[in-house]
């Protein structure tokens, strides 16, 4: 083990998006983190395994039937030796399996219990179903993205589930266990995307109450609404972004767009905001992506294109950064942030459910025979 992290141990209860994303920063950073998966194998909960799943990678898998006296046992047990565990059940799911906060902190008083929902594990909604969008839609941000006069366009589930969930979940596990070095006790994170994205969003909703704000999609200035900041096509039917929001930055976006000597309306005049965007458009179409690259190449503009996935792997900054990190026959994004001294590192792709059950289970103090008696009863595979 490599990182920050090294010495932290961590059980994950096997979910899909934010909480696995949890996971896998913690582990990145050289927290060892046991995933605990369905004994019946991969089911719709389980990631897929191999090089290709990234938020399964730098843990083992043991596969447990939650649902069986002996396999819920047998997560309270390594709960004793645990900093702290990861579940994304909806509200009262895992006191069910008797494994919630009270099963755990009857072992263990330290344990920090990171709880990753949606709506959050109180309020009218907590018990509801839901997705990403669906918990972005609640937060007011979802309503502010998209074009104008068109309808909300989801963010991937980049806003919701890992930036305003998975993010969030670690950013608490890691504050409690800190707080921890003084109490010396465990505490619940609740931590819902709904919070996340909301907090994510509080420039916006600081602007928008203020009265700067407007509803009108598209009409502002970090929404597509500005000219000078937002995407344009280019001849090749490829993408620019511009984000030109200060006034040297501005100016030299004319000057490249041959507009420098021409007597413009002011840059915050949202008035003449509309008619310049159509300006724009019609110039940066006169020029494929890679000709305005060109163009924009050592000036103080604020542009880059827009890439594909494909072509983000292969541009110089990422690949003299490292951005992506040649793995097992894939490029995952490497570990991070990064740090001086202490850095993570890729250790291990995404394990099959179940791969490392009884090597971890050994590790973790439970004895040959146990483990006979637990795969007997079904209780783990």
């Amino acid at each position: 083990m490599t990182g920050p992290l090294k010495g932290l141990r961590l059980i994950e209860i096997v979910g899909i998006g934010p909480a696995p994303f949890a996971a896998m920063l913690l582990a990145d950073l050289g927290a060892e983190v046991i995933r605990v998966d369905r004994a019946t194998g991969r089911g719709p909960m389980s990631g897929s395994g191999g090089p290709f799943d990234f938020l399964g990678r730098n843990r083992r898998s043991i596969a447990v039937d939650l649902k069986h006296a002996a396999g819920a046992e047998t997560v309270l047990r390594l709960a004793e030796h645990a900093d702290g565990l990861i579940e994304g059940f909806r509200p009262g799911v895992a006191e069910r399996l008797g494994i919630g906060p009270d099963d755990c902190f009857a072992r263990n008083q330290a344990l920090v219990y990171g709880r990753m929902t949606g709506w959050g594990q109180e309020g009218p909604l907590a018990s509801e179903v839901g997705h990403d969008l669906n918990y972005l839609a609640l937060t007011g941000v979802l309503h502010g993205i998209g074009a104008e006069g068109g309808p909300p366009v989801p963010p991937l589930n980049v806003v919701g589930d890992f930036g305003g969930g998975g993010l969030w979940l670690a950013f608490g596990m890691l504050a409690a266990l800190h707080e921890r070095r003084e109490s010396g006790r465990g505490q619940v994170i609740d931590a819902a995307m709904i919070d996340g994205a909301s907090a994510l969003g509080a420039t916006i909703h600081g602007v928008s109450q203020m009265g700067y704000w407007r509803e009108e999609r598209g009409t502002n200035l970090l929404d597509g609404g500005a000219h000078f900041y937002g995407c344009y096509e280019t001849r090749d039917g490829k993408w620019m972004s511009v984000g030109a929001l200060e006034p040297q930055f501005y100016a030299e976006l004319l000057s490249c767009l041959g507009l420098g000597e021409e007597d413009l309306p002011d840059q915050m005049d949202q008035s003449a905001w509309p008619a310049m965007k159509e300006r724009f458009a019609a110039i940066f179409e006169t020029r494929t992506r890679d000709e305005w690259c060109d163009v924009f190449a050592g000036r103080e503009v604020c542009a880059a294109p827009v890439l594909t996935m494909p072509e983000a792997l292969e541009h110089p900054h990422h690949e003299a950064r490292g951005t992506f990190v040649p793995f097992e026959g894939a490029r995952p994004p490497a570990p991070g942030p990064r740090f001086s001294r202490t850095p993570g590192a890729l250790r291990s792709v995404a394990a099959n459910p179940g791969e490392h059950t009884d090597e971890v289970l050994a590790d973790w103090g439970f004895s040959a025979d146990e483990l006979r008696q637990l795969r007997a009863d079904g209780a783990i595979s």
